[in-house]
């Protein structure tokens, strides 16, 4: 499940530098999350860390982008490349 920013979004900037995977970009009128990057911070956090600090509560879970934990996991594999030994 990618999140997404909803309109409720006031631009406070706390967001964006929080995405380990550089999912949130500034959209032309909010901030917005590339569902293909977004891992929900599996991978790298036990809880979303731009759900943490948001203070206006506006960032779900996309409805259109439902994905398994599992799923989230493989993407993280996919966003990290190959690792070398």
């Amino acid at each position: 499940m990618a999140l997404m920013i909803t309109d409720e979004c006031i631009n406070c900037d706390v967001c964006e530098p929080e995405c380990p995977n550089q999912a949130i970009y500034l959209g032309q009128e909010i901030y917005e999350i590339d569902p293909h990057k977004c891992t929900e911070c599996v991978g790298h956090f036990d809880e979303p860390q731009c759900v943490q600090v948001c203070p206006v509560a506006c960032i779900p879970v996309s409805p259109q982008h439902v994905e398994t934990r599992e799923t989230l996991w493989q993407k993280f594999q996919r966003l990290q490349g190959p690792v070398s030994s």
